[in-house]
């Protein structure tokens, strides 16, 4: 789990430098806390957090002055840091500050003195006096003192270890600027005082972002989501860290995202990036923070525009279309080879003859059709009806459902074909119930690839929903309630009233009688 860095703090996708002001000194200062901003990229701010932290805890201290100007000089600090702490912060300081000189035209004709190397160099072996580490960091020791950070007297053992220390930092950070002058920008700091320190703000541990998706889908499986699996998600995860090159989530920034989402569009669609590429990476950092894994979510303002889709025609089959597809289901035969046999599995053809009329009359998706079982079919006070339930598969709204048979199904012999299949799923092989919504998908699938490929289903339709768009339109033809409608399809309410009373069985099979017949013959 990733420990928050301290001081560091994200409001609305910004990052913000944050040190409270101690109770006794917020009469002078006017606030309670201070902050100073750092922009919307995590690794930026990291950067700069050392330098404003610095900068916020000297406005502290001279308030401090103020509070008790008879405070003696060498007073405890208010904020110490051991001195592999305070290169590391001066480190960090200087390459930020190197980071904003090179935005600046004049910094190129800024060059490195050969002199103040080899100054450096002997001091941090040890061979400079107090007036020439003074000379050379002792503006730092003062602005370190200034923030609090540091009590050493002028001469002390601890106070040339630190001027040593900020020497080290000094030389990394010009072996920095040399490499960077080359455009080499890949370099890190070798000095072990640098390496090792152990910096005040904790450093979040690096988070498996495989792991966290394993734990990400345990909990949402644990709660009942996701029974179906990780079948469409699972590339999402495994192109973001193919793409990212590592596999941490804390290194994961908001212009990692944007880039990622850049590079997906090349061979996606907006739709498709949107509404499954970034959709899933947003809920999974999302509940990363919920859950204090990760300290911000970098994906919570990635989005990608969709185009608004253009509808040419009815988005449900019209009569003599949906004549058409149950006619070809009903009279469905599958090819034989050249010795006679079929290769096209039992449960596939069963699914081309009974899914087409079960969707026309119940508006279910092909997929709860293709997920049935044989105890899913039922018979109540003379009334047929088939249960959609996650026993079998997935279902969208979580719960199950029941709805009613239309008599022209029982009348094609459905009941029969039940009565003929073994226990268990009708229209897909599947033996382990953690099998069943994968292989439901499948079927369901390859009978949608039959009715493109035959010419049954029109351009512009969707064949796993047409039929759910025609029951919608026929109904409020007829004048049934969309409540009524919407409790047969699966469709959640649209508002909190829908979610009061029930929907009898009984009322759904008056309004599925009412359904016209097709005419198969």
């Amino acid at each position: 789990m990733a420990g928050k860095v301290r001081h560091l703090i994200n409001r609305s996708g910004r990052y913000h430098a944050r040190v409270v002001v101690p109770k006794d000194l917020r009469g002078i200062i006017g606030k309670t806390e201070l902050r100073i901003p750092l922009g919307g990229d995590r690794r930026e701010a990291l950067k700069l957090l050392p330098g404003a932290v610095t900068q916020i805890q000297r406005q502290i201290a001279v308030a401090e002055q103020k509070a008790n100007p008879n405070q003696q000089r060498n007073s405890p600090a208010r904020f110490p840091l051991a001195p592999d702490q305070i290169a590391h912060s001066h480190y960090q300081q200087r390459m930020a500050f190197d980071d904003q000189l090179r935005n600046d035209p004049r910094y190129s004709a800024v060059g490195i003195d050969d002199l103040l190397v080899q100054r450096l160099r002997n001091a941090i072996a040890g061979n400079a006096n107090d007036a020439e580490l003074g000379e050379l960091v002792g503006a730092q020791i003062e602005r370190f003192r200034a923030a609090g950070n540091l009590d050493a007297t002028l001469g002390s053992t601890e106070w040339r270890s630190i001027a040593r220390a900020l020497c080290q930092a000094e030389l990394e950070a010009l072996a920095r600027s040399a490499e960077r002058d080359e455009g080499d920008f890949t370099g890190a700091p070798a000095a072990p005082i640098i390496v090792n320190a152990q910096p005040p703000e904790n450093a979040s541990a690096p988070v498996s972002i495989k792991q966290l998706w394993k734990d990400y889908v345990a909990h949402r499986q644990q709660a009942g989501f996701m029974k179906s699996g990780t079948g469409r998600q699972q590339p999402v995860i495994d192109r973001l860290i193919k793409y990212l090159k590592h596999n941490d989530a804390t290194r994961v920034t908001k212009k990692d995202l944007l880039a990622w989402r850049d590079h997906l569009m090349g061979d996606l669609s907006a739709k498709t990036v949107s509404d499954v590429y970034l959709s899933t990476i947003r809920s999974l950092f999302s509940w990363a923070v919920e859950n204090d894994v990760l300290p911000d979510n970098p994906a919570a303002s990635v989005r990608q525009v969709k185009p608004k889709k253009q509808h040419t025609r009815e988005r449900g089959y019209v009569d003599a279309e949906a004549n058409k597809v149950l006619k070809a289901s009903r009279t469905y035969r599958p090819n034989e080879d050249e010795r006679g046999y079929v290769r096209e599995k039992s449960h596939l053809i069963a699914a081309k003859r009974w899914a087409p009329i079960i969707c026309a009359f119940t508006g279910a998706r092909v997929s709860e059709i293709t997920q049935l079982r044989k105890e899913d079919v039922r018979k109540v006070d003379g009334q047929w009806f088939i249960r959609i339930t996650p026993d079998a598969g997935s279902v969208k709204t979580g719960g199950y459902r029941d709805a009613p048979l239309h008599p022209q199904i029982i009348d094609e012999g459905f009941i029969d074909f039940v009565d003929a299949a073994n226990p268990g799923p009708m229209f897909h092989g599947g033996t382990k119930q953690e099998d069943y919504s994968r292989k439901a998908k499948r079927i369901a699938n390859q009978v949608a690839a039959w009715l493109s490929k035959s010419g049954l289903t029109p351009e512009g339709l969707l064949p796993n929903h047409a039929w759910r768009h025609r029951l919608k339109t026929q109904c409020r033809e007829l004048g049934i309630s969309d409540r009524v409608v919407d409790a047969i399809q699966g469709h959640a309410g649209k508002t909190a009233g829908d979610d009061y009373g029930d929907v009898t069985l009984k009322t759904k099979i008056d309004a599925v009688n009412k359904l016209p017949l097709y005419d198969l013959s």
